[in-house]
């Protein structure tokens, strides 16, 4: 074989190469941004939640015991403690569509089971309405958060989450 057709089968074969490379870095970029649009990695700043790293996956049904991320709902009371725009929440489903949410005294209880005590004033010393209580709705849940400052649906300003401000369900993997 002649040193021309080695040189123009070397030339080809990396060109050949080039573009099989090109065409891989395509489809996994492709693939990452498919992914990215239905994960997340979040960070939890707050010590509502015992972890600092969650895993969302948007778009899934939130199941009890689960943890939600959501918009919270506009209210001066999240504003004067979060300001204008605050970030997205985390917390516990505590209660599915359907459940029983009752109060008494402060604590407030899903079908009859303990699963929170509301305090009566926040951490700025601001008074504290109580949450929503009655069946849970479609397409909404009653979340919770073990921490004592935990700002969650045992009030007023946050209520029901439901469906629209939810972003994803979270997994906590730090």
């Amino acid at each position: 074989m002649r040193a021309a057709d080695l040189v123009l089968r070397s030339l080809t074969a990396r060109r050949l190469s080039l573009w099989a490379g090109l065409g891989a870095a395509a489809l996994a970029l492709t693939s990452l941004s498919t992914f990215a649009k239905d994960h997340a990695l979040m960070i939890n700043a707050s010590r509502s939640l015992p972890c600092w790293a969650i895993w969302l996956t948007r778009g899934a049904l939130p199941e009890r015991g689960e943890i939600i991320v959501f918009d919270p709902p506009a209210s001066p009371l999240l504003e004067r403690h979060f300001g204008k725009k605050p970030k997205p929440f985390g917390k516990k489903v505590s209660g599915v569509p359907g459940d029983v949410v009752t109060e008494k005294d402060r604590s407030f209880f899903i079908n009859g089971r303990k699963v929170a005590m509301a305090k009566r004033a926040s951490r700025l010393g601001e008074p504290l309405a109580l949450g929503p209580t009655g069946i849970v709705p479609a397409g909404c849940y009653f979340v919770t958060t073990a921490h004592k400052d935990g700002f969650d649906s045992r009030y007023a300003a946050i209520g029901w989450i439901c469906a629209r401000r939810i972003l994803g369900v979270g997994r906590p993997i730090l």
